[in-house]
């Protein structure tokens, strides 16, 4: 990116929140889900240790090709009743993977919910970065998440 500077060019360096970012609302294009498209990027130490996006387990259905117009089932409280969270898949490819997230940073397009929000906490990661309100997204009063993982010492941003 350049910028001007009274007679010359100078380039400007995005910050890694925007790198991580950007890169957690390219990977919510990568979402086969009907309803909502949600990214996350796991970091630690300025690197990149997972990535994920919300979708169904690998070798089942996907959604947008299954149920094109309505999406899959929903589950007794109205989410998805097969797609895994990106949050979760970002924090389950990394335990695959064998990668250390304790301490790390969640980059995420959609402020984790109370599940999601367990996880992040039981994980050991300690800050998360996240664009837009899942309160606001699903109509709730407030983002349970969100309040949980503050109440509990995770450092949390809205982006």
């Amino acid at each position: 990116m350049l910028q001007r500077e009274d007679t010359k060019l100078v380039s400007v360096k995005p910050g890694f929140n925007e790198i991580y970012m950007n890169l957690a609302v390219d990977l919510a294009a990568r979402s086969h889900c009907v309803r909502a498209q949600v990214g996350a990027v796991l970091t630690k130490d300025t690197r990149i240790i997972s990535i994920g996006y919300n979708g169904p387990p690998a070798g089942t259905h996907n959604c947008d090709e299954e149920w094109p117009d309505a999406g899959c089932a929903r589950d007794s409280r109205g989410s998805c009743s097969l797609a895994l969270h990106a949050e979760e898949n970002a924090i389950l490819y990394a335990a695959r993977n064998g990668s250390k997230i304790e301490g790390g940073t969640l980059f995420t397009t959609l402020s984790p919910c109370i599940a999601c929000a367990r996880l992040i906490l039981s994980s050991g990661i300690k800050v998360v970065v996240y664009k837009d309100s899942y309160a606001e997204y699903k109509g709730l009063p407030s983002d349970e998440g969100v309040d949980f993982l503050k109440r509990f010492g995770v450092e949390v941003n809205k982006y």
